[in-house]
């Protein structure tokens, strides 16, 4: 991996100490261009043309957000955000009182919401899989209370927003493969930080964003639909004509493909700046930015860890790119201060990001640093430096 190039198409990362990929990274270079070029022709030629003759090129988002995952380019459907994409998925279950949701105790925010939300509404249940002490999860309860339950939807976020946790979503995969359960991923926090592989997951729905850690813009996302749910007739609640064909009065057909999940009215120039993202990020290959950013990030715990004071507070077998901390005796008004005005880029993230896990450390707030690839060994001793000095 060409360090040298990768931080040269990234050509704000010089001037400061970036470190908040996990909530909206730098794009490459090449990103910005490619949609300011897209929305300088639909100026000139307006939307609709446009479309028509880049036609080839808007249809390998498909193909690349497939290489991404190791699917087919049939499976993959735009979005406008992860929570965009994870709501058209729980929208094709028929949901009905009783029926069972089960998700751990590190889901997203968002997704705990329309669970909550579901329990409203129609009386789902809602059942959280119980974590180890290391914070993993407990797949022996998860197979308890598949026995006792027999859950409709199993959903697990892959690295929750809040924390350095990797949940072990292949495990679980294995588990709803086996006892033909629903299985929604939400894979946010991990495609662009490290490989993510649905025929190794199982999963009927996958979901993310484009603006973490897969350095695309903003308002963009994706969802990976499942042969099983494609075969089974599974839609969103809402379509429109980019989704199914209007046949009779009272009739419509699905597309055959995860088209039905895409609505007709698509940002285009950002869905471009995603699929450029996505062929940079495929460019570069997910096994190296996955080593680069475990060296990095083993780099900065290590540091943050050998300063008097701080706490970390990332659980689990496995650790991603996110790094969470407090300082003994230094107010949050004070390490905001302190990281501001260094130049440091960073996220605040509070207990309703994630009330079950912040009620289980005792904690109502952590700062935290997401490194990515395009970060350095150097930065990391620097960032620990400041840290020292607050």
């Amino acid at each position: 991996m060409n360090i040298e190039k990768i931080r040269k198409d990234t050509r704000f990362c010089e001037d400061k100490l970036f470190l908040n990929s996990a909530g909206s990274s730098l794009v490459p270079a090449i990103v910005t261009q490619k949609m300011k070029e897209f929305l300088d022709a639909e100026e000139e030629i307006g939307g609709y043309k446009l479309v028509e003759t880049r036609i080839e090129e808007i249809k390998e988002f498909n193909i690349e957000i497939g290489k991404l995952l190791n699917a087919k380019a049939a499976n993959i459907s735009y979005a406008y955000s992860a929570t965009d994409a994870y709501s058209k998925a729980l929208s094709c279950i028929p949901w009905k009182a009783g029926d069972v949701i089960i998700t751990t105790n590190n889901d997203y925010t968002s997704n705990f919401l329309q669970f909550i939300n579901l329990e409203n509404r129609f009386g789902v249940v809602i059942k959280r899989i119980d974590s180890l002490e290391d914070g993993d999860l407990n797949i022996a309860h998860l197979e308890q209370l598949i026995l006792e339950k027999r859950p409709t939807l199993i959903a697990v976020t892959e690295i929750p927003t809040n924390s350095g946790l990797i949940q072990d979503i292949v495990a679980v995969g294995e588990i709803c493969a086996r006892e033909d359960i629903l299985y929604l991923v939400d894979a946010c926090q991990s495609v662009g930080q490290i490989p993510v592989d649905v025929q190794k997951i199982k999963c009927d729905f996958l979901t993310a964003t484009g603006r973490k850690f897969m350095r695309g813009p903003r308002g963009t996302g994706f969802l990976f639909a499942s042969d099983r749910i494609l075969e089974r007739g599974y839609s969103p609640l809402c379509l429109d004509g980019a989704g199914a064909e209007w046949t009779a009065h009272n009739k419509y057909k699905l597309q055959p493909t995860a088209q039905r999940f895409t609505l007709f009215e698509l940002p285009f120039a950002s869905l471009i700046g995603l699929k450029e993202a996505t062929r940079y990020a495929n460019e570069v290959g997910l096994e190296n930015i996955a080593a680069q950013n475990q060296k990095i990030g083993t780099q900065l715990r290590g540091n943050l860890s050998a300063i008097p004071g701080v706490q970390l507070h990332d659980k689990g077998d496995r650790l991603a790119s996110i790094i969470t901390f407090t300082k003994e005796g230094i107010s949050k008004e004070q390490m905001i201060a302190g990281l501001d005005d260094h130049r440091v880029f960073y996220s605040l993230s509070s207990r309703q990001h994630a009330v079950i896990d912040f009620e289980e450390k005792g904690l109502d707030w952590v700062i935290r640093f997401s490194p990515h690839y395009f970060n350095t060994l150097e930065e990391m001793d620097r960032v620990a430096e400041i840290v020292e000095r607050i």
